[in-house]
């Protein structure tokens, strides 16, 4: 199955970031994504969310 999210390991190794700050900038992106009235999940990021606004190919 091809995972379409990213956890905080996944955002800590892409960002190299401490864990806190992994969860800080998830909770960030889906606070943005809930207001702009999406579902998302705790613990988890769009992978093409986190990859536009960090602008990553």
């Amino acid at each position: 199955m091809n995972n379409k999210y990213y956890t905080f390991k996944d955002v800590m190794e892409c960002l190299k970031c401490s864990e806190s700050k992994a969860y800080l900038i998830m909770r960030e992106l889906n606070a943005e994504l809930a207001k702009k009235g999406f579902m998302t999940m705790r613990g988890r990021i769009p992978k093409k969310y986190f990859e536009e606004r960090f602008n990553i190919c």
